[in-house]
């Protein structure tokens, strides 16, 4: 949508400079008035070509920056100052460029949510809700507190699943790196000796050297082959059903699959939990956590947690019809509703399903470990063996 800078004065005589988003000069002169304002200047925004893989802009960043609002929000700085403040002290310049144009929203009328808003790719959605609930309820200096408290959980429990598991994968990569290694540049050499005996080989031998001649005369073709293969993974997962049937067989795999469930039952719980806590409404909680979920499997269980409520169920009742939550999850689900404390138990479910997920990850790490093992130990070995066995049977006909 076209970008419009702008000029204009209010009713007190304040300037303001700022840009919006509109179909037309026209639209844009009529948003401008609504907010009371009387333009100065209205002009396009010249059209910039950038390439730009994503925001630019890390989760740690945005955490970071949220933390500071609070603070600086609490401590009763105007909102304007304090977004002033850190765009001077925010060092990744597109998270700066994006405070700016915040700060300049705000100037221009709007409010915070939905200057927010207009950057879904920093702040998305969860975000936004909360935000608007704590201007609605006049509590944004908790609000704020609370998604600083959300985000860095959520920071510290990817953290904690993504070190887990760097090993094992750099030690794969190695690996295959090796054992590539060795069929492109050893095997060939023991390849020349063997053919200068004219001696027939062990049928391994024989193997291993073919798959050697196939990866060096074929090595570009299948460096394309694999390059085509993830970039049509990639393709087909932007289609839902092929997302949807990943999703599902993920989480249907033994230790993955459970550590998954846990990660998805720790953000689920901590982010409806945050939400309703911050005054969002049930069923708009839900919406929202849903798109946040991060796997289709477990957002088409949350919407029909939704429809169970809106249906005049307990939030209980669908958790347990849609058989992903544990039982004890749906069960101090049940008490916090009773009680009328859901939020407050949805985060101590969430505290004790951080540390399930430790666990769970020091299961899959457990299993990995020693499968990466047999299989790279079982390749070089295999190769090895393979390799040495002419010589160990001309050994044996000298003897002869």
């Amino acid at each position: 949508m076209p970008v419009f800078l702008y000029k204009a004065q209010n009713a007190q005589g304040n300037n303001f400079e700022g840009s919006l988003e509109a179909q037309t000069k026209e639209e844009a002169e009529a948003l401008l008035r609504r907010r009371r304002l009387v333009i100065q200047s209205l002009k396009k925004k010249p059209t910039e070509i950038k390439i730009k893989i994503g925001s630019g802009i890390k989760s740690a960043d945005v955490a970071r920056f949220t933390r500071m609002f609070s603070s600086m929000s609490s401590a009763g700085l105007p909102m304007l100052q304090c977004l002033n403040i850190l765009e001077e002290q925010t060092e990744n310049p597109e998270l700066q460029s994006v405070v700016h144009k915040v700060a300049q929203s705000i100037n221009g009328g709007s409010s915070l949510a939905d200057a927010l808003a207009q950057h879904p790719k920093v702040f998305d959605t969860l975000y936004v809700n909360m935000v608007a609930a704590g201007e609605a309820g006049g509590i944004l200096d908790g609000i704020l507190a609370r998604l600083a408290e959300y985000q860095e959980n959520s920071q510290r429990l990817t953290r904690k699943v993504k070190k887990a598991l760097t090993y094992p994968a750099m030690v794969i990569v190695v690996g295959i790196v090796v054992v590539i290694a060795l069929m492109t540049f050893v095997v060939p050499t023991f390849a020349e000796q063997f053919a200068a005996l004219d001696a027939e080989l062990p049928a391994p031998t024989q193997f291993v050297m073919s798959i050697s001649d196939f990866i060096r005369d074929n090595g570009a073709f299948l460096f394309i082959g694999l390059i085509c293969l993830i970039v049509g993974y990639k393709l087909a997962l932007k289609l839902p059903k092929a997302q949807f049937i990943q999703d599902r067989l993920l989480l249907k795999m033994p230790k993955i699959g459970d550590l998954l469930i846990k990660t998805t039952v720790a953000r689920f719980a901590r982010t409806l939990g945050t939400l309703l806590n911050a005054g969002v409404s049930v069923m708009d909680a839900i919406q929202v956590t849903a798109k946040t979920s991060g796997n289709l499997v477990v957002e088409k269980a949350i919407l029909k947690i939704g429809t169970g409520i809106a249906g005049g169920k307990s939030i209980a009742e669908p958790m347990k019809e849609t058989g992903l939550f544990p039982p004890m999850v749906i069960q101090m689900t049940g008490v916090g509703e009773k009680t009328g404390n859901l939020g407050g138990m949805l985060l101590k479910v969430a505290d004790f399903y951080d540390e399930e997920v430790d666990a769970a990850v020091d299961a899959v790490v457990s299993m990995i470990e020693p499968l990466i093992i047999v299989f790279l130990g079982g390749a070089v070995g295999g190769l090895l063996i393979a390799m040495y066995m002419p010589m160990f049977s001309m050994g044996d006909a000298i003897k002869g």
